[in-house]
């Protein structure tokens, strides 16, 4: 049986992952990034990297295709990684067994097929072959490679000479800190430095008038006693010009986030600015998720901004909808966790970002014994604060009112560690670019006292957050609904 091990090297100097990413890894078919901006202790590492080499692996699924599933699949590759060697000097938290994505439309493994077909995979999932881990917190930068028994770590040699060759050249430049770091207070809320985007409403797969039918129709299933949360959600799409990358770093620049990711899939490029933690797994197993439910646009004016807070924290239809996705989530942590052992640290704590603010709960268990992170991450799967509650008839309601698949919007993203760690973040705030066209998913938590207008309001200030970094849109809009231009595929 073929042996394995992580070689490592860390260097004597913080890395510029911007520069980093480009020289290193700027051109592979399967490449990441997972891209902590560090915002209050939120996040505190980051992965860049790439599955190439002798040892690439990429695992995908399409719902309905049938076989064994991406969870399945995950579960047993990461069990016979458990067995690679991971050197002492390396944080357990960097060593990455595998990175990717979770689609929206898996939900069907858990009783809710629906009706619309994703045009991408539903999971995509890459070994972690060669990459560059970041402790944003101690300042310190590991080199990574994946090899078999006898195998030189030849690529970890020849990264670490290169991003020698670069610390060298910034400083020689003057170039102390990152460029593009994603850092809070660097520009004024509400106002991100340069660039406005296009306008998110001329793209809309549902226009205005069909969006406010959609929530009265939420509004009289919750009358009803239906659900008790309705997470409706629209998707803008247009053409795409440009290069992906050069997207992301601008949006990076435009809204730092805690789990801001970039993924480059074969031709599928998924940018991400997300603020919210689907699921994270410790060392000692225990399983925390961070849901987002109650969002206000930021002004640039600090008084204004303020009262924007304060409204926020006041309102009652917020608390409601934190309140009820908190229970949400308490019960499927507790499908996992040992009885008694799930707690709510937070309860509606407001944070606080480049366009918005948010209301966030965390709750948090400690996993049965027998249940690893994949087994959590599927047992939470869809994130609640993207469906309702309850989820499983909610989300039913879902696929009558959304005219398509969600995708890889509304699923989770992050990485799954070689030591029985996980971190995933909800894909939201989050453009996927594809064949020269770009989508971008928005939406919230439609509940009794909802109103429709501030409901369409909610999902434009969204949509816009990823738009802001794209480039300008063509003069005219689409003659019909993006929704009904033809699928493409993968």
């Amino acid at each position: 049986m073929t042996s394995w091990s992580l070689r490592c090297r860390e260097l004597a100097f913080p890395v510029d992952t911007e520069r980093a990413f480009a020289a290193l890894f700027g051109v592979g078919r399967w490449a990441f990034w997972l891209d902590s901006s560090l915002l209050g202790g939120s996040a505190r590492y980051s992965v860049l990297g790439e599955s190439a080499g002798p040892h690439e692996e990429v695992l995908t699924e399409r719902v309905g295709e049938g076989g064994e599933t991406i969870f399945d699949r995950l579960e047993r590759r990461l069990a016979d990684r458990r067995r690679v060697d991971v050197p002492d000097e390396l944080p357990r938290e960097l060593a990455c067994g595998y990175v990717g994505y979770f689609g929206y439309e898996l939900k069907a493994h858990d009783g809710a097929a629906g009706p619309h077909v994703s045009p991408l995979p539903d999971a995509c999932w890459l070994a972690a072959t060669r990459y560059v881990g970041v402790d944003h917190e101690e300042r310190r930068t590991w080199v990574v490679e994946l090899v078999a028994d006898g195998e030189p770590a030849a690529w970890l040699e020849e990264a670490a000479a290169i991003l020698t060759d670069l610390a060298a050249a910034s400083e020689s430049a003057g170039q102390v800190e990152e460029p593009g770091a994603a850092r809070p207070g660097g520009s004024r809320p509400g106002v991100p430095s340069g660039g406005s985007g296009p306008e998110p409403e001329p793209w809309l797969d549902r226009p205005r008038d069909a969006y406010l039918r959609d929530v009265e129709t939420c509004l009289a299933r919750l009358r009803a006693g239906e659900s008790y949360e309705i997470c409706l959600t629209n998707t803008v799409e247009m053409p795409f010009t440009g290069t992906p990358l050069e997207v992301y770093r601008r949006l990076r620049r435009l809204n730092p986030a805690p789990y801001a990711a970039y993924l480059r899939l074969d031709g599928v490029h998924v940018l991400s600015a997300s603020p919210e933690r689907f699921l994270t797994v410790d060392r000692e197993g225990y399983a925390e998720s961070r849901p987002i439910k109650g969002t206000v646009p930021r002004s640039g004016d600090p008084g204004l901004d303020e009262l924007a807070r304060k409204e926020l924290l006041t309102s009652t239809k917020t608390r409601a909808e934190n309140l009820m996705i908190v229970d949400l989530v308490r019960n499927d942590l507790g499908r996992v966790c040992e009885p008694g052992s799930i707690t709510v640290p937070a309860f509606l704590a407001l944070e606080s970002y480049a366009t918005v603010h948010h209301l966030v709960s965390t709750v948090r268990g400690r996993l049965r014994a027998e249940v690893g992170p994949v087994g959590a991450a599927r047992a939470c799967f869809p994130p609640g604060s993207m469906t309702g509650a309850p989820k499983l008839r909610t989300m039913r309601i879902l696929d009558e009112l959304e005219s398509r698949a969600r995708g890889i919007y509304s699923g989770a993203l992050g990485q799954f560690g070689l030591t029985g760690t996980a971190d995933l973040s909800v894909v939201i705030r989050t453009a996927v670019i594809h064949e020269g066209r770009v989508t971008v998913g928005a939406g919230g938590a439609i509940v009794l006292d909802s109103d429709p207008v501030e409901e369409w309001d909610e999902m434009l200030v969204k949509a816009a957050v990823p738009l802001r970094a794209l480039p300008p849109a063509p003069e005219t809009a689409p003659e019909t609904a993006p929704g009904n231009a033809p699928e493409r595929t993968f």
